[in-house]
């Protein structure tokens, strides 16, 4: 496809051969004539140099001579736009397979996709254009919107709503029990759960993430967030808007996560606390209580990231510190020696 089109596509400025026809795209190290590729992290602008891709997508500031360049704001959204664009096979309408299990009253939009071996409960409304893979289970009374795509072995329980553009990974499951139990003479007493779960619209999650129904209410995962693998929500947790939630992160029951809230990978959370909007968690940080908003917090338990980076440093420091106080301690000896032999009549 012409270069010209792609800096369309990616909403850039072309700044080199006009000419060129791109082929296929590739990672900068791996690519070669005919394939584009992107830039979008400064400190690797060096691999420019050793690039042997025909188009680059980069940041506005970023020259080379050699190369001819699609200059953008953002290079990563840019690259995905084009990705989008040229390069994402198109849906296919497969319609309603014959091996697939549809219960009675149900609901169902057009152009769908549904593939064999799939369960579809009883009072279940499917919106347009939706795509259920095999395998996938979807319990009675659910609400699924437009254009969502549930890839297989996909579980959703009784009384799920999800909304437009949701995407849920391989063997996700939403809808199953919150962890509730009354303890009496060391016996678990199970609480039936009896809320459910609402996705909303443009929200994705990934392969393996489970996402309790509540007690009673709903868990609800806000518009537009994105759930990466192996996330563990619990029930009546609440995220709101644009969060960023990374593999392995486990939610306790209750918690309140406000809007656009980034939460690095194995970060943990108690229950029934509240993680304010634009708050930052990185990586294995344990949250043991309320953060404020646009806080970035780190370590365990989570704390503000200047401090933790200065607890870091000390104890990065502590062989020199053992040695040193061994080196005191000797000295302290020493003194102690020799003003034990001078006696006190001496002193």
């Amino acid at each position: 496809m012409p270069i010209a089109e792609i800096a369309i596509a990616a909403e850039g400025e072309l700044f080199g051969n006009p000419e060129i026809i791109i082929r296929n795209i590739a990672g900068i190290k791996e690519a070669s004539e005919g394939d584009l590729t992107f830039l979008s992290n400064p400190k690797y602008i060096s691999l420019l140099e050793s690039c042997k891709a025909s188009a680059v997508i980069v940041g506005k500031n970023v020259e080379h001579r050699n190369l001819t360049l699609i200059k953008t704001q953002n290079p990563y959204l840019g690259f995905a736009k084009v990705m989008k664009a040229f390069f994402v096979t198109p849906r296919e309408i497969l319609g309603i397979s014959k091996e697939a299990v549809i219960e009675g009253e149900t609901s169902l939009g057009n152009e769908l996709s549904i593939y064999p071996h799939t369960f579809i409960g009883r009072g279940t409304r499917v919106g347009d254009r939706t795509t259920f893979y095999p395998g996938v289970y979807v319990g009675r009374n659910c609400s699924i919107g437009s254009d969502v795509i549930l890839y297989p072995n996909t579980t959703i329980m009784n009384d799920v709503t999800i909304g437009d553009r949701v995407i849920i990974h391989a063997g996700a499951v939403i809808g199953s029990d919150g962890f509730g139990f009354a303890t009496d003479n060391r016996i678990h007493h199970k609480i039936p759960q009896l809320g459910s779960v609402v996705i909303q619209d443009d929200v994705e999650i990934g392969a393996g993430t489970t996402i309790d129904r509540a007690t009673l209410g709903n868990t609800i995962i806000g518009k537009g967030t994105k759930i990466d693998n192996l996330v563990q929500i619990g029930h009546n947790v609440s995220i709101g808007e644009g969060s960023i939630i990374v593999a392995q992160v486990g939610i306790s029951g209750s918690v309140t996560i406000g809007n656009y809230v980034t939460l690095g990978g194995k970060v943990g959370i108690v229950g029934h606390i509240h993680i304010e909007d634009g708050v930052t968690a990185t990586a294995k940080a344990g949250i043991t209580k309320s953060i404020p908003k646009g806080e970035t917090v780190a370590g365990f338990p989570a704390k503000k990231f200047r401090h933790w980076l200065k607890q870091m440093a000390f104890l990065d420091r502590g062989p020199e510190f053992m040695d040193l106080l061994k080196e005191l301690k000797k000295r302290i000896e020493t003194i102690e020696s020799l003003l034990s032999k001078r006696g006190p009549e001496n002193g």
